[in-house]
């Protein structure tokens, strides 16, 4: 069969990298979002491996599922390393205990067909490929870097993370990233999708957040999950919101268990959607019967556990249905991943949520630090802020905010906002949710939980606190003043992340200008600065000049930069004078060591400190002025800094120069000459302007 090399470019650039890593690197993992054609990409590695290797060189492939196996010996047929069909089912697949049989120097096993075989092996293999490789932790696979060290290795996987935040530096020594989702939607070589949820003060999300034991693998554990969901009124919830928002579409639901599969495929079926339910009891010639009728339109659903979330190639999916709440981060996106292949008639997918998943992972498109969770820094599981549980509130009531309860599900995100947001390079608002057509996100505000009493926070229909407050005090924009369980008191932004705290307070409120008031339990009052947090027993007064802004607080000027600065007593803001860049403030207390441009100066010329507009960090003092009215500037460790506006800073010197470095004098005389030039040059220009205005008027 002749070769495919029709790889797509960032098939290719992967590829390309690929190879530079093995020049420095024996074993590599890949990560391509699902979708996107790894199979392929594999499939085209190998046969390039093979044409540079010598002519005795094997490569294995390596798949935890006969289906995948299947699927990859059909891809590297595709790459002209294939083989006639195998009449006798004698491929390692079937047969129990048969030898797959070589397709030249290719060979695809299952692990489990090679963990029981290995004795018989002849040969050792130059490459490994691992396909799925984040099941690559467990023995079976390890047993393959003890045996044949010498090998390279390559492993494959949309998510290299793992629920137990174990990492995979152990097995694999680098790893090589693609584009992120967003950019494939963005490019067009994933489907663009619609994505609709529950509820978060939902029945459903809260017989979700109800559960509480975990299974080995330190997800839900089955047994609950049925017991919880496998009910018929949720099988009722599940099948209007498929008819509602898929109506007549192809798709896939995944249940919790294969008798809740089987009743959701029964129900579906008696209201007039052909289903059917495939589990891993189903024979795997009628499993594979079933798929291709769902192919070719026969079967309108697939309903299954876990069969489907990985390996499964059907580009026309299009709509995919989680009806198994998760904590696994790597199943969440191998189960939306099924409905984001591109196919010719399929304009997008349609995600329909019934557990809340997206609240805890955020939407498919957020980006991921797969770097992180590669190493083992990070779980590849629900993210501990908004996980529900982590917060120690039974969810077991019913919340009642300052509008109607609606029961119904919630568009989070439509294609066309999606592929909006994607193109113009506004993905924050894609972490969990974002604007969605008839559902918005809007100002912050307060919901309270009739049954504990507590306050949460929210945006539009989305909690993004949920209530752990005794009192909710103020909010100002995306900010919430907040008395927590505890007793204390502090400012909170919109997602509960702890910005200000301000101890056991009586009340606080936001001011104008970033200011916080502060009520103590005596009844005094002081003020805290919510840019630089620092407190105050007076209430300050903002003064503004240009992009500057400083606090009056009694008879002194106080800086809102990170490094804090107090004026001299008593001065007048008429003192204060902005040059368009910079503040000066008259202040005769400029160190010893600070150097001018011009010594003679500091006979006539008072030095004064000076704030730089768009400088947060500290207040620096000035050492003068140049021709082109430029300044050159000293912070507090002694370092230099030549200012010009529009430009901000560059450091030019320091009092305790090293060898080799510049020292002041030269470099402001340096400076001086050529902010002199550019004066002369500034001056000539205008007067030539002004000569031609003269003549027009003459």
């Amino acid at each position: 069969m002749a070769r495919n090399d029709g790889l797509r470019d960032y098939q290719q650039e992967m590829k390309l990298r690929l190879f530079e890593e093995w020049e420095l690197h024996r074993s590599v993992m890949v990560q391509m979002p699902t979708g996107t054609g790894k199979t392929h990409l594999l499939a085209a590695v190998v046969k390039e491996f093979l044409c540079g290797g010598g002519v005795g060189m094997r490569v294995w492939i390596v798949a935890h599922r006969r289906e995948l196996v299947e699927q990859i010996e059909e891809t590297v047929a595709r790459y002209g390393m294939g083989k006639e069909p195998d009449k006798s089912a004698k491929n390692g697949r079937t047969g129990k205990d048969s030898m797959p049989e070589e397709s030249g120097r290719v060979r695809v096993f299952s692990i489990q067909w090679l963990s029981r075989n290995r004795k018989i092996m002849d040969g050792q293999p130059d490459l490994i490929v691992i396909d799925e490789a984040h099941h690559a932790l467990a023995e079976t696979y390890r047993e393959l870097w003890k045996r044949y060290p010498e090998a390279r290795k390559l492993g494959m996987t949309a998510t290299p993370c793992r629920l137990n935040r174990k990492g995979f530096t152990d097995l694999f020594d680098t790893l090589i990233t693609s584009w992120s989702i967003a950019e494939f939607i963005g490019r067009g070589w994933l489907s663009s999708f619609d994505y609709v949820s529950i509820r978060a003060n939902s029945r459903e999300q809260r017989l979700v957040d109800s559960l509480k034991k975990r299974g080995a693998d330190g997800d839900y554990q089955v047994k609950e999950m049925n017991a919880v969901l496998n009910r018929e009124t949720g099988i009722r919830q599940l099948y209007e919101s498929v008819r509602r928002y898929a109506a007549g579409k192809k798709g896939i639901v995944y249940a919790v268990s294969i008798a809740h599969a089987r009743q959701i495929a029964a129900y579906y079926s008696l209201h007039g959607v052909e289903s059917v339910a495939i589990d891993s009891r189903t024979p795997a010639l009628e499993r594979k019967e079933l798929v291709e009728d769902f192919r070719r339109g026969k079967i309108s659903v697939l309903v299954n556990v876990d069969i489907f979330s990985e390996g499964f190639d059907c580009p026309d999916v299009e709509f995919v249905q989680l009806a198994r709440p998760t904590l696994s981060l790597a199943k969440y996106l191998q189960q939306v991943g099924r409905g984001l292949r591109k196919s010719d008639n399929k304009e997008s997918c349609v995600l329909i949520d019934n557990v809340g998943l997206h609240r805890i992972f955020g939407l498919p498109v957020r980006d991921r630090d797969w770097e992180a969770m590669f190493e083992g820094r990070m779980a590849g599981n629900a993210q501990p802020r908004t996980r529900m549980e982590n917060n120690g509130l039974s969810v077991s009531c019913s919340l009642s905010e300052d509008s109607k309860r609606n029961e119904g599900l919630e568009i989070v995100m439509t294609h066309n906002c999606l592929l909006d947001t994607i193109r113009n390079g506004d993905l924050i608002c894609l972490g969990g949710g974002g604007p969605a057509g008839e559902e918005q996100w809007t100002v912050l505000k307060a919901c309270r939980d009739r049954q504990s009493g507590l306050w949460g926070l929210r945006c539009g229909n989305k909690i993004t606190v949920i209530p752990q407050y005794r009192e909710v005090f103020d909010i100002c924009a995306d900010r919430a003043a907040v008395r927590f369980k505890d007793g204390r008191t502090g400012v909170v932004d919109k997602s509960g992340v702890l910005m200000v705290v301000t101890g056991c307070c009586r009340r606080l409120r936001f001011l104008k200008g970033e200011l916080l008031s502060v009520t103590k339990e005596d009844g005094s009052d002081c003020y805290t600065d919510l840019k630089t947090n620092r407190t105050y027993q007076e209430r300050p007064v903002v003064f503004s000049y240009g992009g500057i802004e400083l606090l009056r607080v009694g008879e002194t000027f106080h800086s809102r930069t990170r490094k804090a600065y107090t004026s001299m007593h008593g001065l007048h803001k008429d003192s204060l004078c902005f040059y368009g860049f910079y503040l000066k403030i008259p202040d005769y207390r400029v160190p010893k060591s600070c150097r001018l441009v011009d010594p003679v100066w500091s006979a006539i010329f008072d030095v004064f400190a000076c704030v730089l507009e768009g400088d947060d960090e500290e207040v620096y003092w000035c050492c003068g002025c140049l021709a082109d009215r430029s300044i050159v500037v000293m912070d507090g460790e002694g370092n230099y800094y030549h200012v010009a506006k529009g430009k901000g800073k560059r450091y030019i010197a320091c009092n305790a120069p090293k060898a080799g470095e510049a020292d002041f004098a030269s470099v402001v005389e340096g400076l001086r000459k050529e902010a002199g030039r550019r004066a002369e040059s500034v001056q000539r220009e205008r007067q030539q302007n002004e000569e031609e205005k003269r003549r027009k008027r003459l």
